[in-house]
Order: structure tokens, then sequence, then C-alpha cells
């Protein structure tokens, strides 16, 4: 199975953590943030494995796959032999925005 991330993807995933990594400076280890950003990228990878396909609980996502880990969220196209993630989102931030 191929998988692409869109670039705003992955620089979604950079940019939480390295706002974290900002906030808790003398706690949150330069090291950790990046294993945290190598574990969400590579979770991409699960998914239509064992990521549940699962409807989107976002509007915005409308038209997408939406599958989950315990941290992040992934709205995808799912074609054939190919994911193509389009967004993704924090289980934090998961909240329709007005």
């Amino acid at each position: 199975m191929k998988y692409h991330v869109k670039k705003k993807c992955a620089r979604k995933i950079n940019t939480f953590y390295r706002n974290v990594a900002k906030k808790y400076k003398h706690t949150y280890s330069e090291q950790l943030m990046h294993q945290n950003i190598d574990e969400a990228l590579d979770s991409i990878c699960q998914i239509e494995r064992s990521l549940l396909r699962r409807k989107p609980t976002l509007d915005r996502w409308k038209g997408y796959y939406m599958a989950n880990t315990d941290k992040w969220y992934f709205a995808y196209i799912f074609d054939g032999e190919t994911v193509t993630v389009v967004d993704v989102c924090h289980a934090q931030n998961m909240h329709n925005r007005k």
C-alpha cells in the first residue's frame, strides 16, 4: 500500500510539537519532540491496516475518511492501494470551528 502525506499535514505535526517544546522548554526535551514527531508520522502508515476507518466528526472533513490513534486524527482519501492524508488534527484540538 502507498501512502502520500500532504506537506501541510507534516507541517501541522511539526508545528504542534515545536510549540509544545517552546511552552515546556524545561521539561520537554528536543529528543522527545523528535520522537513524538516520528511516532505521529509512523502512525500514518497504520491507516487502513490497524487504524480503523471512521466517519468524520469534523464538518470540514466531510467527504473524507477518518482514522485516529490516541493522539492524532487523520482525514484521508483511500483509492485502491493508495492512502492520501489530506489533514491531521491533534486530539486536544478536535472540535468544529465556529
